[in-house]
């Protein structure tokens, strides 16, 4: 492999620009939709003009982007220069030329804003590393022709915006060379993927590249990616790629009119993934990444060429979907960066400040950036409340819409619960980390998606106390598979097993699970739920006949669990509840039919109670020690056809400076209490036609009866 010289670069360029910019061509191809009457602005930046960057630098220093300025700006540019002239790997495009593209995004920008001399170097020789890459990407169509899923769809949007943020510093040959390779690695390689999913019955084969060094043992199979990736994020990612090559070249290469229409299409296509309401089913943290880049496009079609596309989505809508799980923590989080890389393990730092309801292979800090556009495009307050107040800023397109003129508004109460088209339910007291919330995980099944189907999430005074894990393995292959699976949620087992899910061996693809919601209600401070798994579990363990959940949650504190099984035989079942410890400082106690599960601000007491024998025990997941220590108290009811269990748990805030010792089974937790006092005392009663629950709890008055004779258990909370 022999990567272009400087030299040779600018006298490849030189020849270029000669045929660069293509002749104008008429604009009469087809339209998905009506165009705008404006003119076509070809001077207009990307996403943002000159006129733009005062409010930008104003932006820069306000305390929302500071400390992500403070990280572009004090990036360390000599070890970037280091494995730009060193250490790239021209068959490397996981780590080492995703790396090339992040420089040119991150320092072109920065420039852009300050004019800083030694970004602009630094980008212009991540640039030419990025052109020296004979392949865009490690996909391969039919075994020759590269599709772009990831890099180079990458590379095509950041050395595009890097036309715009570099104007009037890179000469004529050196534009030419960028044109040329976006026209010619870029776009043909997005449109490869996306043609094959718009026709997946013409695609010979997409693969693997085998000169590529992607590890053998995280190879899948790609056979059924092109109906597969249809209907996840990788769908997105070459959309917005085309078509910001395709505008950037609009009137001036023979294929841009075509590359446009599809993109375009495929946007249209892709956004019947979201609900109505603007619900994602990939997880909060996809949800960022996939909506970003549908504005990205939509914003610049608009800008250039007077297109509006920026209505597909509920935009407003969607805000409000990543509103609904933003579940701010307390402590310090845990940095996994510094362990040995694992791609096939995601590894992202958790930020505590910026924790989210992380059902499926969500993780923490959900780049809230598109808040900044929806605000500004659609006029919306509480998109702007969102971009002042919630999640995280990751990128710097935050910092390009964000304008603190506009007007913001905080969440009215109805949103505190709320129950999604995808039938995934949050509920809450507030978005504060000492606030409560409760989660549960229904609906069905999508990419991304764990075997998860009826689990919960509990946090309550700043802590984690029912846990949904995090960092769960992207590869069958690598133990934190493990953490995909029911047996590693807050969910139910049938005699040890799950429900459906699959095997790995074509990704993080979607199963076949459903559970469904059969019943929401709310009222002044409660939310009940009740969700229906058995065609979940039926898929694989025919004997269930009924596996339900209701989540009863009186706020702030109490939390009622009624799980209700039918078998055609008798197997018995457990209820498995997960320990947040990935910081080492969560713990558990079991014994009888009671559990505590403790962490530093907080602790939760939990009974069990059932017309059958139940009994409590700790486990922890059998997962290398280089994996963490992952606690959980799991409570078996033993074999019948019938099963009803009811979990009554109670939280407090806890003294952090009371911690047991970390990773054990020892300290605040064997007492149950923390430093809001004793937990209360709640009788539980079972009768012919259901269960009362009376008492007292931290000052909260509890009175509930639950009658399980119907379908849909009827809840009374007086």
């Amino acid at each position: 492999m022999n990567p272009t010289t400087r030299r040779t670069f600018l006298k490849t360029s030189a020849t270029l620009a000669a045929a660069l910019p293509f002749a104008r061509l008429p604009l009469n191809a087809a339209e998905p939709a009506a165009r705008e009457t404006a003119p076509v602005a070809t001077n207009k930046g990307l996403l943002f003009d000159a006129a733009d960057l005062p409010r930008i630098r104003a932006n820069t220093r306000h305390p929302r982007f500071a400390q992500l300025w403070k990280e572009m700006t004090g990036a360390d540019l000599a070890d970037d220069t280091d494995f730009l002239e060193h250490k790239v790997r021209f068959n490397n495009h996981v780590a080492d030329m995703m790396r090339c593209r992040q420089i040119v995004e991150r320092s072109s920008f920065v420039y852009a804003v300050n004019g800083d001399a030694a970004h602009l170097a630094v980008t212009k020789l991540a640039i030419r590393k990025l052109l020296d890459y004979p392949k865009w990407d490690y996909f391969l169509e039919g075994g020759k022709t590269v599709m772009g899923l990831q890099r180079a769809s990458e590379a095509t949007i950041a050395l595009a915006y890097a036309l715009d943020c570099l104007r009037g510093t890179l000469t004529a040959a050196e534009v030419a060379a960028i044109e040329e390779n976006i026209a010619t690695k870029g776009a043909p390689a997005c449109y490869t993927t996306l043609y094959g999913m718009k026709f997946p019955d013409r695609v010979k084969g997409w693969g693997f590249d085998p000169e590529d060094d992607y590890p053998q043992a995280f190879r899948v199979s790609l056979a059924r990616w092109p109906l597969i990736l249809n209907a996840t994020n990788l769908k997105v990612i070459p959309t917005a790629a085309l078509g910001i090559a395709a505008v950037l070249l609009h009137g001036r290469h023979p294929q841009a009119e075509q590359w446009l229409d599809l993109a375009r299409s495929s946007a249209k296509a892709f956004s019947t993934m979201y609900g109505a309401d603007g619900a994602y089913d990939e997880g909060a943290s996809y949800w960022g990444y996939t909506t970003l880049h549908m504005a990205i496009f939509a914003e610049t079609l608009w800008r250039r060429l007077g297109i509006d596309d920026r209505g597909l989505i509920n935009y407003p809508g969607t805000i409000r979907y990543a509103l609904a799980f933003a579940m701010p923590t307390k402590g310090e989080g845990f940095d996994p960066t510094h362990g040995p890389r694992n791609l096939a393990v995601p590894t992202i730092k958790v930020d505590p400040a910026n924790d989210i309801v992380n059902f499926s292979d969500a993780l923490t800090a959900s780049d809230v950036a598109i808040a900044s556009w929806v605000a500004r495009t659609h006029r919306d307050p509480l998109s702007q409340h969102v971009a002042q107040n919630i999640g995280s800023m990751k990128s710097h397109f935050g910092l390009i819409w964000f304008d603190e003129a506009a007007p913001a508004a905080a969440p009215a109460p109805a949103l505190l619960d709320a129950r999604l088209s995808n039938d995934i339910v949050v509920s809450r007291t507030g978005w504060t980390a000492e606030d409560g919330v409760v989660a549960l995980r229904s609906g069905g099944p999508a990419n991304h998606e764990h075997a998860d189907r009826n689990s919960v999430i509990f946090k309550a005074h700043g802590e984690r106390l029912f846990h949904d894990p995090f960092r769960a393995g992207y590869s069958y292959t690598t133990p934190r598979w493990k953490l995909r699976l029911t047996t590693a949620h807050t969910a139910l087992l049938i005699n040890g097993s799950g429900h459906q899910y699959h095997d790995g061996h074509e990704g993080t693809n979607a199963s076949w699970a459903w559970a469904r919601v059969q019943s929401f209600r709310t009222g002044p401070g409660w939310m009940t739920v009740t969700s229906d798994a058995t065609e979940a579990y039926a898929l694989v363990l025919p004997e269930a006949q009924r596996v339900d959940r209701t989540v009863i949650f009186l706020k702030p504190d109490v939390l009622l669990l009624l799980d209700r099984v039918t078998l055609a035989t008798a197997e018995p079942v457990q209820l498995r509840f997960q320990v947040f410890n990935d910081d080492d400082h969560g713990s558990c106690t079991a014994a009888a039919n009671g559990f505590t599960i403790t962490r530093p601000f907080a602790n939760l007491r939990g009974t069990i109670h059932s017309a059958g024998a139940v009994t409590c025990a700790t486990g922890r997941h059998d997962l290398p020690e280089t994996e963490g220590v992952h606690h959980f108290v799991e409570a078996v009811s033993a074999a019948a056809t019938g099963h009803e269990l009811l979990t009554v748990a109670t939280a407090l805030p806890g003294n952090p400076a009371e911690r047991g010792v970390p990773g054990t089974n020892t300290g605040p937790a064997a007492a149950g209490n923390g430093a809001g006092g004793a937990h209360g005392t709640l009788a539980v009663v079972r009768d012919a036609t259901g269960w009362r629950v009376t008492g007292m709890h931290a000052g909260q008055k509890v009175n509930v009866t639950i009658n399980t004779a119907d379908t849909v258990p009827a809840i009374t909370i007086a």
